[in-house]
């Protein structure tokens, strides 16, 4: 029972972090510390559970999904021209979804080992947290995502693919780089929640695929060094229902608070968590 308590908190969490600029891996890491899990709750069972979370972008955005889904169709059968806005921010999307591809599979050793060690999200959390205040108090306001180009695609998917590093926020990094690049605050938040889409289904079917055909119970663990899973395919399935439930609450309230509002609170919770954990982890009360 304590587990399944425990997958329904971590599922919490994940939807109320996953779309704030706080990072939701970086609360998962932290929370698994406290839980009765007693550890971290692996990068297969935070990748799973986002699924919720992007179910939950699909149904909030889903009239601007399925406008930009048609409208690239019908600009590749030459059906509409070419350079139709919608037609333009699908292939944005696409070529925005390549370097964390890269880099997610380049590096899928690391991210899954040291790169979540409590050490390197402290770092992040607070270093990040003031390169996102910075980029919002110094960025433009005045560019739409009808304005963006193939480099800006580029260069948001570059800053996507940062949050592949607990602690960093995936839509911290790329709303932070598109405000760095002078777009509106509600224009590189509904991108930065459109571009996460593909990565984030992406790797979470993966995820999903591989704890199927090749489960990690301890045995496993044991005998192959594989990461031993913490919880149960149901309970991580449970934990992604409640992620994507009470993500799309979130993400209702911060797109209305996103257009008149600053960073300024998130950067300061950022520093003062990151601040903490190194605390924590000096007077030996967590383990990196």
């Amino acid at each position: 029972m304590n587990s399944w308590i425990d997958a329904i908190i971590l599922g919490l969490v994940q939807g109320l972090t996953e779309f704030l600029p706080i990072s939701s891996s970086a609360h998962l890491r932290i929370a698994g510390e406290f839980l009765g899990t007693g550890a971290d709750p692996g990068a297969a069972f935070t990748a799973i559970i986002q699924l919720g979370t992007e179910i939950a972008v699909l149904v909030y955005f889903m009239p601007d999904i399925a406008h930009i889904v048609a409208s690239w169709f019908k600009a590749l059968l030459g059906r509409i021209p070419r350079g139709d806005r919608n037609a333009r921010l699908g292939w944005f999307i696409i070529v925005g979804s390549i370097p964390i591809v890269v880099l997610g599979l380049l590096f899928q050793n690391q991210i899954e080992t040291v790169l979540r060690s409590l050490w390197v999200v402290a770092t992040t959390l607070i270093v990040f947290g003031i390169l996102i205040g910075l980029a919002d108090r110094l960025g433009g306001r005045t560019r739409r995502l009808r304005e963006m180009s193939w480099r800006h695609a580029l260069l948001l998917g570059g800053a996507q693919a940062l949050a592949l590093i607990p602690g960093v926020s995936r839509s911290g990094a790329t709303i932070a780089a598109g405000r760095a690049l002078g777009y509106e605050r509600p224009a590189a938040a509904r991108y930065s929640f459109l571009l996460a889409i593909p990565a984030v289904f992406g790797s979470g079917l993966f995820e999903l695929y591989k704890t199927l055909k090749d489960p990690c119970d301890a045995a496993a663990a044991r005998a192959t060094g594989c990461a031993a899973e913490i919880f149960t395919m149901p309970q991580t399935l449970v934990a992604a229902i409640v992620a994507g439930v009470v993500g799309f609450i979130v993400i209702a309230f911060f797109m209305r608070y996103i257009s008149k509002g600053s960073f300024l609170p998130f950067v300061i919770y950022r520093v003062a968590l990151g601040a903490a954990l190194i605390v924590l982890l000096s007077t030996g009360v967590l383990t990196a």
